[in-house]
């Protein structure tokens, strides 16, 4: 058996052949290059797979395929559990790396040992000089956005500093780490499983950097639809479910009205304005999952080793904060 390589690269794939050639190229000219590809096809129909089969020359790729479409969150567990390396880099398929990107990578986790996961400089494909996020916030309300989704670069984007959590379309996890904290929550199929596992990190007394020269071109939505009812439902539930299971008792009741005040809103706010009952749904299908959630909660809440006031401290607390941010997860379908 070979060497195991430093860095081992997920790309779950669904349905993504389009993308995965160009997302495969960028990774082709990385300047580190002691990486593996784990590649998890997610019950693909369009020959995502054989299209990976025709390219990777020069690259050490290891295609895992799944009978059918387990989630984005099951797979990349999969992948996880596959991965060799001491770091894990989650990559979407629709994200296209500059060649620095995972030596960026690696000299922060070097220079910065005290952070133990890492947030990708993500810029929007078409227009690059805009951001599409620089790591991920959350607010005690219990919504999340990527930070300055939509502003410039060369205003928001140039500096490293902590952020609250990473976007899992680019970012790297000590793998110790990932598995230790059980790696994505399975329930939720897609969308908010990288907030909640970036929450359940910080749980664990890990912190989380956003790194500046980590760039990649990412598109979003790619498989799903920004529109879609799918990416409306995951989302609402999945962000209660992060918030119930993840929130310490204190914090949790102090801003429980305001999680549920802002759910109510929300969920009117669609059915109002757009006619959808997808929202209001998706609320009670959260509460009718609760008791497993709960369940999770006492494991998660058991194995905190952060303080309240350091889990506090990166925080959003402005109550007008989500109004301002241009890009809350609940708007990531808009």
């Amino acid at each position: 058996m070979s060497l195991a390589p430093l860095i081992s690269v997920v790309i779950v794939t669904w349905n993504n052949a389009a993308h995965l050639t160009q997302c495969l190229s960028a990774l082709s000219r990385q300047t580190v290059q002691d990486f593996e590809i784990i590649l998890v096809d997610n019950g693909s129909t369009d020959d995502a797979a054989a299209e990976l089969e025709s390219r990777r020359a020069g690259l050490h790729v290891t295609i895992h395929r799944l009978p059918s479409n387990l989630g984005f969150a099951a797979a990349n567990n999969i992948g996880a559990r596959l991965a060799r390396g001491k770091w894990l880099a989650l990559l979407n398929a629709d994200a296209y790396p500059d060649p620095d990107w995972l030596e960026s990578l690696l000299n922060a986790a070097e220079r910065r040992p005290e952070f133990t996961f890492f947030a990708s400089r993500q810029v929007q494909y078409d227009h690059p000089a805009l951001l599409d996020g620089a790591g991920d916030a959350y607010h005690v309300s219990g919504l999340a956005w990527r930070q300055h989704y939509n502003q410039p670069v060369e205003n928001y984007g140039l500096h490293e500093q902590e952020v609250f959590g990473a976007c899992a379309a680019a970012a790297m996890y000590r793998k110790e780490g990932f598995l230790e904290a059980g790696g994505f929550d399975e329930a939720y199929f897609s969308y908010y499983e990288d907030v909640d596992l970036s929450f359940r990190l910080r749980l664990l007394g890990g912190r989380c950097l956003y790194v500046s020269g980590a760039t990649v071109r990412h598109i979003g939505s790619a498989s799903t639809g920004k529109n879609s009812g799918f990416t409306y439902y995951h989302i609402h539930r999945n962000l209660v479910w992060t918030f119930f299971k993840n929130m310490p008792a204190l914090l949790f009741w102090l801003f429980l009205p305001f999680h549920v005040i802002t759910n109510i809103y929300l969920s009117l706010r669609i059915l109002i304005k757009e006619g959808r009952w997808i929202a209001v749904k998706a609320k009670w299908d959260a509460l009718r999952g609760l008791p497993a959630i709960l369940r999770a909660r006492k494991q998660a809440q058991a194995a905190r080793r952060v303080s309240l006031r350091n889990l506090y401290r990166v925080m959003e607390k402005d109550l007008f904060a989500p109004r301002r941010a241009s890009h809350t997860r609940i708007r990531e379908q808009q």
